[in-house]
């Protein structure tokens, strides 16, 4: 009996560390940061909040891990909150999904990071959206810590001149922007005081301009086994920006400036090897935008 009984718990040992070794100990899905409240450039002093996202498709309740940098914070809520912000907590901050099963844990990818930055300065410069569309309008706003009595803002890209302002207002808008539109922005900042001009600049801002449809990148995979020896695969890789619900992108493969077939919603195409010039063309015809390899 008494071995019988230790045969039994070898058996029951061996099929655990079976199942531990099938269940997976990490999820297909990525967490997402998002901004609460505040911005991603805040004054120090200021708070800012964080949230954490968990895209799980069966709402499994989850518990979080918080990191700036690679370095796990002891915050473990699905907000972050940074309370009278200090300069040193600048940093990109991610998160991760944690649940504890029978099995063990199981960790969502961690997220994409996103960049935070304490200014301990007297103006910054504050971007409504994070990246821009080409032919969108880009807004930007100097915020000056405390209240003086402004007079005169300048906005600077690369630092060159781009728009002054005379009076109190410190929203920029520039309407249309164009690729060269891009670069590192900063403004300055005047008011008089005592009989004093006084004035103060921003730390520069990278503002990154996106074409709604990038020029495409052709990918000839010639040594995938999975196609056989007489075949390839071209791929058509693009950078497609449009907001949701972005409209379909058509596919068209060239050889030697031939079309290779109709139209495709898919970007890739077997065809048969041979030597020659290939190339694609990415469509999207509700927008009326087409670009080529």
């Amino acid at each position: 009996p008494y071995s019988f009984s230790c045969f039994i718990v070898v058996i029951f040992l061996l099929l655990f560390s079976l199942i531990l070794k099938i269940v997976p100990t990490s999820t297909s899905y990525r967490a997402v940061v998002e901004i609460v409240s505040g911005d991603s450039r805040i004054f120090s002093g200021e708070r800012l909040s964080l949230r954490c996202i968990i895209p799980d498709p069966y709402q499994a309740s989850w518990g979080y891990l918080w990191f700036r940098g690679s370095v796990q914070l002891p915050q473990t809520g699905e907000i972050f909150q940074l309370w009278n912000a200090n300069v040193k907590e600048s940093g990109k901050y991610s998160c991760q999904g944690k649940k504890e099963t029978d099995v063990g844990s199981i960790k969502t990818l961690r997220s994409l990071p996103y960049e935070i930055h304490v200014d301990g300065g007297f103006a910054i410069l504050q971007l409504a959206k994070r990246s821009v569309l080409v032919g969108d309008a880009l807004d930007l706003k100097c915020r000056l810590r405390g209240n003086a009595p402004v007079h005169q803002t300048i906005l600077y890209r690369d630092g060159i001149q781009v728009m002054v302002q005379s009076g109190s207002s410190l929203n920029f808008h520039l309407p249309h922007v164009t690729l060269e539109d891009e670069g590192r922005y900063s403004c300055r900042v005047s008011w008089d005081l005592s009989r004093r001009t006084h004035s103060v600049m921003s730390v520069p801002t990278l503002v990154n301009i996106l074409e709604v449809l990038a020029k495409p990148v052709l990918e000839i995979d010639k040594d995938n086994a999975q196609l056989g020896r007489n075949k390839m695969n071209l791929i058509c890789h693009v950078q497609y920006n449009a907001p949701a619900p972005a409209p379909p992108v058509n596919y068209y493969f060239y050889k030697n400036n031939n079309l290779l077939g109709p139209a495709t919603s898919l970007n890739h195409m077997h065809v048969n090897k041979a030597s020659g010039w290939y190339s694609c063309r990415a469509k999207v015809p509700k927008l009326d935008i087409v670009r080529w390899s």
